[in-house]
C-alpha cells in the first residue's frame, strides 16, 4: 500500500491530500481512514512531504480579516466586548441574567488574554487545540494578576471598571498583534 501511495504521488502529483486519497481508492478500494493512516505514516518516515498552504501575495490584511481564517480573532473580540458590555449594564443583583455575566466573565478572565498571547507567540499550527487551550489558561492566570498588580499602582486602583477596561485593552491588543503575525507568517 505504501508503495502504491508513493507511486501515485510521483506519477499523478495530486495537489491535495483529498485528491491523493481518491486516486488511491480508485486503484485499491479501502476505507479513507486506513489510507490516511498510511499517508501519515509515510509523512512521519519522511517519504512524503506536504507543502504548507501559502496565501497569495495580494492577500491583504483586510481581506484576511474578512476571511474564514480569522474566525478566532472575531470570536475573541466579540466575547471581550460582550463581556465588557454585560459587566457595565447588568447589576450584581439582577438574577438570573447575572449568571451570563459570570460565565462570560470567567471566559474573559481565564481564557481570552492567554489565548491571544499564545496566538502571538505561536501564530501558525505549531500547537494542537488541547495544548493551546492549556497554555491559554496558564498564561491568563499569569497575565491577569500582573494586570491587577500594575493597576494597583495607578490612581484608578483595583476596581471593576479599571480591571474590565484594562483586560479588554490587553486582550484586544494581543489579538490584533496575533492576527497580524498570523497573516505575515502565512504570506
Amino acid at each position: 500500500m505504501d508503495q502504491l501511495i508513493i507511486d501515485i504521488v510521483k506519477n499523478k502529483s495530486p495537489s491535495t491530500v483529498e485528491q491523493l486519497i481518491k486516486l488511491v481508492q480508485l486503484k485499491h478500494p479501502m476505507a479513507k481512514e486506513e489510507i490516511v493512516k498510511h499517508i501519515l505514516r509515510l509523512e512521519s518516515q519522511g517519504k512524503l512531504v506536504f507543502k504548507k498552504e501559502r496565501l497569495p501575495s495580494a492577500y491583504t490584511l483586510t481581506s484576511y480579516l474578512l476571511s474564514t481564517r480569522a474566525y478566532w480573532y472575531w470570536a475573541i473580540i466579540i466575547l471581550a466586548i460582550a463581556t465588557t458590555t454585560l459587566v457595565f449594564t447588568i447589576p450584581e443583583n439582577a438574577y438570573p441574567i447575572v449568571y451570563a455575566r459570570y460565565v462570560l466573565g470567567s471566559i474573559f478572565v481565564l481564557l481570552l488574554p492567554g489565548y491571544a498571547l499564545i496566538k502571538v507567540l505561536f501564530p501558525t499550527k505549531e500547537l494542537d487545540n488541547i495544548e493551546r487551550t492549556a497554555l491559554s489558561i496558564g498564561m491568563s492566570l499569569a497575565l491577569v494578576p500582573i494586570t491587577g498588580l500594575l493597576l494597583n499602582y495607578t490612581p484608578w486602583g483595583i476596581r471593576t471598571t479599571p480591571i474590565t477596561l484594562s483586560l479588554l485593552a490587553l486582550t484586544t491588543t494581543l489579538a490584533t498583534a496575533a492576527i497580524i503575525r498570523e497573516h505575515q507568517a502565512l504570506r
